[in-house]
């Protein structure tokens, strides 16, 4: 069989400038811009492989084992025309190139973290089928280029082409053109940056982001003051803590804005729940960490789920470490390196938020800030040589 094939990683991004909200919902404008770190993919990544063959009849789409409609999908039908034509334009230009854009695509994609629980599943998922149709395509667009694509799949998709500390200009154009993703720093300017994530739940949301977004835009009256005034500030502040690594400022920020957001949510008509008790809980623990140990040392913030991320930096790790520890020793997701971390609380901490975090975490991840999508050899692909996901052949 004639068969063309690409394999890509994408990472997981977690806003601490959040986007809700769009000015237009086909092309997935935002109303306000936005600010994520990317995390790194040894601990949450897609992985997605991208072939397409002369034989094949159908575009096909398998995540995560189960085949997915495409053609019912305009959200991906969008991004693979896009990178349809300009894999067509590229074929124009060079009469020799093999005319895959005529070819029909089957894409497998894998997450090794749980899908639409509030880890930005779709951000990762979008990012990595745009990247390896563009890897398949051979396409010489940039991250940067290729994020105006992504964007249409999942709106925060965009800022998980890149690694490092991600913004997503909302633009103003109306045809979406200038709405994309820039690098504020990459991973190398502030590697010290760690992550926990406190997974509180696996199940999906019970009122999807898109849903969300269109209803708090309909309804709420705090949504416009937010994405007008507060917004920018926040952008302008957090870029500039990023750059002189102010953990200080990046904590005080991420944690406002997160609250805010989801004041946001509240404020919607009917209001939208995505945090829960233990969610609540999770905040207090942190405010309790920070208020004990005399100075901000780590951050929570929240994304349209109930799933607790807490920031930190290196320097301060043990002491993070070392307090969720007394609480959640005995969840899954600890490494073999933190064996011999022992389980401790600043002098002083209030106890009383100990139960509560440790009665309703399921599991635990570990990470840092992350780099760029990376390509992965043909051979670890998950698409054989028939065409077909090697999962389902047993390969």
């Amino acid at each position: 069989m004639e068969l063309y094939q690409a394999t890509t990683t994408a990472p997981v991004n977690i806003a601490v400038i959040k986007y809700w909200g769009k000015r237009d919902a086909k092309l997935n404008l935002p109303t306000n811009s936005s600010l994520s770190v990317t995390l790194s993919q040894d601990d949450l990544r897609a992985l997605t492989t991208a072939s397409c063959s002369p034989t094949f009849t159908e575009d096909r789409l398998w995540l995560n084992g189960v085949e997915e409609s495409v053609a019912t999908s305009s959200r991906l039908t969008a991004c693979i025309d896009n990178l349809r034509q300009l894999r067509a334009e590229l074929e124009q230009e060079n009469p020799s190139a093999p005319r895959l854009s005529t070819f029909k695509l089957h894409i497998c994609s894998e997450n090794n973290f749980p899908t639409a629980a509030g880890l930005a599943s779709s951000a990762a998922g979008f990012a990595a089928l745009v990247r390896a149709i563009a890897d398949l395509y051979q396409l010489p667009q940039s991250a940067k280029d290729l994020s105006r694509i992504a964007r249409q799949g999942s709106g925060s998709a965009c800022r998980s082409l890149m690694g490092g500390y991600v913004s997503w200009e909302m633009g103003e154009a109306d045809d979406g053109n200038d709405s994309l993703a820039e690098q504020v720093a990459p991973q190398s300017h502030w590697p010290e940056m760690r992550a926990a994530v406190l997974v509180v739940s696996a199940e999906r949301k019970t009122v999807p982001s898109t849903a969300g977004m269109q209803a708090t835009v309909a309804t709420s009256a705090l949504f416009r003051h937010r994405a007008d005034v507060v917004v920018p500030e926040r952008m302008s502040a957090m870029k500039r803590a990023i750059k002189e690594k102010d953990f200080e400022a990046f904590a005080d920020l991420t944690m406002k804005d997160s609250n805010q957001f989801h004041a946001v949510c509240l404020d919607t008509s009917p209001p939208i729940f995505y945090l829960n008790d233990t969610s609540r809980a999770c905040i207090r623990f942190v405010e309790e960490l920070n208020r004990s140990a005399g100075k901000v040392i780590a951050a929570y913030t929240y994304d349209a789920g109930p799933n607790c991320v807490i920031y930190y930096t290196v320097e301060n790790e043990e002491i993070v470490l070392g307090a969720l520890k007394k609480c959640l020793a005995n969840i899954d997701g600890w490494r073999e390196r933190d064996a011999a971390l022992a389980a401790s609380l600043p002098e002083g901490f209030d106890s009383r938020t100990l139960d509560a975090v440790s009665q309703g975490i399921t599991r635990l991840i570990l990470t840092q800030v992350g780099g760029d999508p990376v390509s992965i050899a043909q051979d670890k692909g998950l698409i054989g040589q028939d065409g077909l996901p090697k999962s389902l052949k047993g390969h």
